[in-house]
Protein backbone atom coordinates (compact mmCIF):
# COMPACT_ATOMS: atom_id res chain seq x y z
CA UNK A 1 0.00 0.00 0.00
CA UNK A 2 2.62 2.15 0.99
CA UNK A 3 4.35 2.12 -2.93
CA UNK A 4 0.96 2.87 -4.10
CA UNK A 5 0.63 6.15 -2.18
CA UNK A 6 4.36 6.76 -2.40
CA UNK A 7 3.83 8.96 -6.07
CA UNK A 8 0.38 10.66 -4.90
CA UNK A 9 2.37 11.81 -1.90
CA UNK A 10 5.26 13.03 -3.44
CA UNK A 11 3.27 14.24 -6.14
CA UNK A 12 1.16 16.46 -3.65
CA UNK A 13 4.40 17.41 -1.97
CA UNK A 14 5.51 18.66 -5.24
CA UNK A 15 2.15 20.58 -5.65
CA UNK A 16 2.91 22.30 -2.30
CA UNK A 17 6.46 23.15 -3.26
CA UNK A 18 5.00 24.71 -6.41
CA UNK A 19 2.43 26.68 -4.52
CA UNK A 20 5.43 28.44 -2.56
CA UNK A 21 6.28 30.51 -5.44
CA UNK A 22 2.83 32.11 -6.03
CA UNK A 23 2.67 30.99 -9.90
CA UNK A 24 0.11 33.52 -10.39
CA UNK A 25 2.15 36.35 -8.90
CA UNK A 26 5.10 34.94 -11.11
CA UNK A 27 3.47 34.67 -13.81
CA UNK A 28 2.54 38.40 -13.73
CA UNK A 29 6.08 39.29 -12.80
CA UNK A 30 7.75 37.18 -15.64
CA UNK A 31 5.07 38.89 -17.69
CA UNK A 32 6.82 42.12 -17.01
CA UNK A 33 10.05 40.66 -17.38
CA UNK A 34 9.48 39.76 -21.07
CA UNK A 35 7.82 42.93 -21.58
CA UNK A 36 11.68 44.15 -20.91
CA UNK A 37 13.72 42.22 -23.23
CA UNK A 38 11.38 42.69 -26.02
CA UNK A 39 11.43 46.62 -26.14
CA UNK A 40 14.80 46.61 -26.01
CA UNK A 41 16.94 47.12 -29.04
CA UNK A 42 18.60 44.17 -30.76
CA UNK A 43 17.47 40.67 -31.32
CA UNK A 44 18.43 38.25 -28.76
CA UNK A 45 18.59 34.40 -29.11
CA UNK A 46 16.18 32.31 -27.94
CA UNK A 47 18.84 30.64 -25.22
CA UNK A 48 19.19 34.21 -23.85
CA UNK A 49 15.32 34.83 -23.59
CA UNK A 50 14.58 31.43 -22.47
CA UNK A 51 17.30 31.99 -19.80
CA UNK A 52 16.87 35.44 -18.26
CA UNK A 53 12.81 34.19 -18.08
CA UNK A 54 13.23 30.69 -16.60
CA UNK A 55 15.89 32.83 -14.40
CA UNK A 56 13.71 35.35 -13.22
CA UNK A 57 10.87 33.00 -12.52
CA UNK A 58 13.10 31.07 -9.96
CA UNK A 59 14.26 34.30 -8.13
CA UNK A 60 10.77 35.26 -8.33
CA UNK A 61 9.67 31.90 -7.01
CA UNK A 62 12.43 32.43 -4.00
CA UNK A 63 11.31 35.80 -2.87
CA UNK A 64 7.88 34.34 -2.84
CA UNK A 65 8.79 31.22 -1.06
CA UNK A 66 10.98 32.59 1.73
CA UNK A 67 8.04 35.44 2.21
CA UNK A 68 5.96 32.49 2.98
CA UNK A 69 8.20 30.67 5.08
CA UNK A 70 9.05 34.31 7.16
CA UNK A 71 5.01 34.84 7.14
CA UNK A 72 3.72 31.54 8.17
CA UNK A 73 2.23 32.40 10.96
CA UNK A 74 0.48 35.30 9.96
CA UNK A 75 -0.88 33.78 7.09
CA UNK A 76 -2.39 31.28 8.74
CA UNK A 77 -4.42 33.79 10.89
CA UNK A 78 -5.90 35.15 8.05
CA UNK A 79 -8.51 33.76 5.64
CA UNK A 80 -7.27 34.74 2.69
CA UNK A 81 -3.45 32.91 3.19
CA UNK A 82 -4.44 30.05 5.77
CA UNK A 83 -4.12 27.55 3.01
CA UNK A 84 -1.06 28.29 1.77
CA UNK A 85 1.21 25.26 2.51
CA UNK A 86 3.37 26.39 5.47
CA UNK A 87 0.74 27.96 6.86
CA UNK A 88 -1.68 24.86 6.60
CA UNK A 89 1.19 22.63 8.22
CA UNK A 90 1.09 20.03 4.65
CA UNK A 91 4.98 21.14 4.14
CA UNK A 92 7.36 21.75 7.32
CA UNK A 93 9.72 25.48 7.86
CA UNK A 94 12.27 23.41 6.74
CA UNK A 95 11.32 22.31 3.76
CA UNK A 96 10.14 25.97 2.51
CA UNK A 97 13.04 27.50 3.65
CA UNK A 98 15.44 25.03 1.81
CA UNK A 99 12.86 25.30 -1.73
CA UNK A 100 13.29 28.94 -1.30
CA UNK A 101 17.49 29.06 -0.98
CA UNK A 102 17.32 26.12 -3.70
CA UNK A 103 15.15 28.25 -6.22
CA UNK A 104 17.36 31.91 -5.33
CA UNK A 105 20.64 29.68 -5.86
CA UNK A 106 19.60 28.38 -9.17
CA UNK A 107 17.96 31.24 -10.61
CA UNK A 108 20.98 33.88 -9.33
CA UNK A 109 23.36 31.26 -11.22
CA UNK A 110 21.59 30.64 -14.40
CA UNK A 111 21.56 34.83 -15.12
CA UNK A 112 24.70 35.06 -14.09
CA UNK A 113 25.89 32.37 -16.72
CA UNK A 114 23.32 33.17 -19.61
CA UNK A 115 21.98 37.28 -18.74
CA UNK A 116 25.29 38.57 -17.72
CA UNK A 117 26.32 39.99 -14.39
CA UNK A 118 24.04 43.38 -14.81
CA UNK A 119 20.52 41.38 -14.98
CA UNK A 120 22.18 39.06 -11.83
CA UNK A 121 22.63 42.11 -9.97
CA UNK A 122 19.40 43.52 -10.50
CA UNK A 123 17.79 40.63 -9.46
CA UNK A 124 19.91 39.91 -6.06
CA UNK A 125 18.97 43.18 -5.33
CA UNK A 126 15.24 42.30 -6.33
CA UNK A 127 15.32 38.92 -3.72
CA UNK A 128 17.43 40.63 -1.11
CA UNK A 129 14.60 43.80 -1.09
CA UNK A 130 11.63 41.68 -0.91
CA UNK A 131 12.77 39.56 1.44
CA UNK A 132 14.72 41.71 3.62
CA UNK A 133 13.67 44.88 3.82
CA UNK A 134 9.60 44.70 2.48
CA UNK A 135 8.84 41.61 4.21
CA UNK A 136 10.01 42.60 7.63
CA UNK A 137 8.61 45.93 7.51
CA UNK A 138 4.81 44.67 6.40
CA UNK A 139 4.07 44.22 10.27
CA UNK A 140 5.85 47.41 11.12
CA UNK A 141 4.86 50.70 8.94
CA UNK A 142 2.65 51.12 5.75
CA UNK A 143 5.50 52.53 4.25
CA UNK A 144 6.47 49.00 3.42
CA UNK A 145 4.79 49.42 0.67
CA UNK A 146 6.83 51.71 -1.06
CA UNK A 147 9.87 49.31 -0.24
CA UNK A 148 8.19 46.41 -1.62
CA UNK A 149 7.31 48.13 -4.44
CA UNK A 150 11.19 48.80 -5.06
CA UNK A 151 11.97 44.86 -5.77
CA UNK A 152 8.54 44.49 -7.73
CA UNK A 153 9.60 47.06 -10.32
CA UNK A 154 13.21 45.60 -11.10
CA UNK A 155 11.70 42.44 -13.32
CA UNK A 156 11.18 44.61 -16.43
CA UNK A 157 14.83 46.02 -15.88
CA UNK A 158 16.46 42.64 -15.86
CA UNK A 159 14.76 41.71 -19.23
CA UNK A 160 16.07 44.85 -20.59
CA UNK A 161 19.81 44.85 -19.18
CA UNK A 162 19.80 41.43 -20.33
CA UNK A 163 19.40 42.19 -24.08
CA UNK A 164 21.29 45.64 -23.62
CA UNK A 165 23.93 45.32 -21.12
CA UNK A 166 22.98 48.72 -19.74
CA UNK A 167 20.24 50.39 -17.70
CA UNK A 168 19.54 53.77 -19.96
CA UNK A 169 16.27 55.91 -20.05
CA UNK A 170 14.02 53.30 -21.41
CA UNK A 171 14.88 50.69 -18.78
CA UNK A 172 14.22 53.39 -15.95
CA UNK A 173 10.94 54.03 -17.73
CA UNK A 174 9.91 50.61 -17.13
CA UNK A 175 11.03 50.35 -13.87
CA UNK A 176 9.27 53.86 -13.07
CA UNK A 177 5.74 52.80 -14.62
CA UNK A 178 5.68 49.60 -12.59
CA UNK A 179 6.94 50.59 -9.60
CA UNK A 180 4.13 53.34 -9.51
CA UNK A 181 1.77 50.88 -10.82
CA UNK A 182 2.26 48.57 -7.13
CA UNK A 183 0.96 51.47 -5.49
CA UNK A 184 -2.57 51.85 -6.06
CA UNK A 185 -2.85 48.10 -6.97
CA UNK A 186 -1.64 46.74 -3.51
CA UNK A 187 -3.42 49.81 -1.99
CA UNK A 188 -6.73 48.38 -3.42
CA UNK A 189 -6.49 44.80 -2.30
CA UNK A 190 -5.57 46.42 1.43
CA UNK A 191 -8.91 48.18 1.20
CA UNK A 192 -10.97 45.38 0.13
CA UNK A 193 -9.27 42.83 2.75
CA UNK A 194 -8.85 45.58 5.80
CA UNK A 195 -10.22 42.95 8.30
CA UNK A 196 -8.17 40.55 6.81
CA UNK A 197 -4.44 42.03 7.46
CA UNK A 198 -5.58 43.57 10.63
CA UNK A 199 -5.89 39.32 11.76
CA UNK A 200 -2.27 38.83 10.19
CA UNK A 201 -1.15 41.93 12.39
CA UNK A 202 0.23 43.89 8.75
CA UNK A 203 0.41 47.66 9.22
CA UNK A 204 -1.46 48.60 6.35
CA UNK A 205 -2.36 51.93 5.30
CA UNK A 206 -6.48 51.56 5.79
CA UNK A 207 -5.27 50.52 8.99
CA UNK A 208 -2.76 52.53 10.54
CA UNK A 209 -3.77 56.11 8.80
CA UNK A 210 -7.59 55.09 8.08
CA UNK A 211 -9.75 54.53 4.65
CA UNK A 212 -9.79 58.03 4.04
CA UNK A 213 -6.29 58.52 3.63
CA UNK A 214 -6.03 55.43 1.97
CA UNK A 215 -8.06 55.91 -1.02
CA UNK A 216 -6.65 59.53 -1.34
CA UNK A 217 -3.12 57.50 -1.42
CA UNK A 218 -4.89 55.69 -4.31
CA UNK A 219 -5.57 58.66 -5.97
CA UNK A 220 -2.68 60.21 -5.96
CA UNK A 221 -0.93 57.23 -7.25
CA UNK A 222 -2.24 56.76 -9.68
CA UNK A 223 -2.41 60.02 -10.24
CA UNK A 224 1.31 60.30 -11.18
CA UNK A 225 1.43 56.88 -13.04
CA UNK A 226 -0.90 57.27 -15.82
CA UNK A 227 1.23 60.88 -17.11
CA UNK A 228 4.41 58.66 -16.54
CA UNK A 229 2.82 55.83 -18.98
CA UNK A 230 2.52 58.51 -22.01
CA UNK A 231 6.01 59.02 -21.84
CA UNK A 232 7.05 56.21 -23.65
CA UNK A 233 6.18 57.71 -26.76
CA UNK A 234 8.50 60.57 -26.45
CA UNK A 235 11.26 58.00 -25.23
CA UNK A 236 10.82 56.53 -28.58
CA UNK A 237 9.73 52.86 -27.22
CA UNK A 238 6.46 53.17 -28.73
CA UNK A 239 4.51 55.55 -31.46
CA UNK A 240 0.67 57.36 -31.37
CA UNK A 241 -1.21 53.74 -31.03
CA UNK A 242 0.14 52.95 -27.97
CA UNK A 243 -0.47 56.59 -26.73
CA UNK A 244 -3.67 56.51 -27.47
CA UNK A 245 -4.51 53.18 -25.87
CA UNK A 246 -2.56 54.29 -22.62
CA UNK A 247 -4.50 57.43 -22.39
CA UNK A 248 -7.95 55.81 -22.68
CA UNK A 249 -7.15 52.72 -20.15
CA UNK A 250 -5.70 55.64 -17.37
CA UNK A 251 -8.81 58.21 -17.83
CA UNK A 252 -10.80 55.02 -17.02
CA UNK A 253 -8.12 54.32 -14.13
CA UNK A 254 -8.40 57.77 -12.85
CA UNK A 255 -12.04 57.83 -12.84
CA UNK A 256 -12.39 54.82 -11.07
CA UNK A 257 -9.61 56.28 -8.62
CA UNK A 258 -11.59 59.41 -8.13
CA UNK A 259 -14.70 57.74 -7.56
CA UNK A 260 -13.56 55.72 -4.38
CA UNK A 261 -13.46 59.87 -2.77
CA UNK A 262 -17.16 59.89 -2.54
CA UNK A 263 -17.52 59.11 1.16
CA UNK A 264 -19.06 56.17 2.37
CA UNK A 265 -19.58 54.01 5.48
CA UNK A 266 -20.55 50.92 3.89
CA UNK A 267 -17.56 48.46 4.29
CA UNK A 268 -19.31 46.12 1.59
CA UNK A 269 -19.82 49.19 -0.62
CA UNK A 270 -16.03 49.89 -0.24
CA UNK A 271 -14.79 46.27 -0.63
CA UNK A 272 -16.68 46.37 -4.00
CA UNK A 273 -15.03 49.69 -5.10
CA UNK A 274 -11.62 48.04 -4.23
CA UNK A 275 -12.18 45.02 -5.33
CA UNK A 276 -13.04 46.25 -8.84
CA UNK A 277 -10.13 48.54 -8.90
CA UNK A 278 -7.51 46.06 -7.82
CA UNK A 279 -9.42 43.72 -10.99
CA UNK A 280 -8.79 46.20 -13.48
CA UNK A 281 -5.75 47.31 -12.41
CA UNK A 282 -4.61 44.34 -13.16
CA UNK A 283 -6.29 44.50 -16.60
CA UNK A 284 -4.40 47.94 -17.70
CA UNK A 285 -1.53 46.59 -16.85
CA UNK A 286 -1.86 44.06 -19.45
CA UNK A 287 -3.22 46.63 -21.94
CA UNK A 288 -0.44 49.07 -21.44
CA UNK A 289 2.35 46.10 -22.01
CA UNK A 290 0.22 44.33 -25.19
CA UNK A 291 -0.09 47.81 -26.52
CA UNK A 292 3.64 49.13 -25.99
CA UNK A 293 4.95 45.39 -27.64
CA UNK A 294 2.59 45.85 -30.28
CA UNK A 295 3.48 49.50 -31.06
CA UNK A 296 7.15 49.09 -30.04
CA UNK A 297 9.66 51.08 -32.13
CA UNK A 298 13.33 50.87 -31.56
CA UNK A 299 13.34 54.28 -33.22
Amino acid sequence: MESVLAPSSALAAGGDVLALTKPRVTGVVLATAATGIFLAPGHPGGLLVAATLAGTALVVGAANALNCWMEREADARMERTRRRPLAAGRLSPGAGLAAGAGFAAAGLAVLLAFAGPLPALLAALALAGYVWVYTPLKTRTPKALLAGAVPGALPPLIGWTAVTGRIGRPGLWLFLVLFLWQLPHFLAITLCLQDDYARGGFKVLPLVKGEAAARRHLLLYTALLVPASLAATPLGLAGRGYLAVAAAAGIVFLAWASSGLRPSSLSAATRRWAGGLFAYSILYLLVLSGALLLDATHG
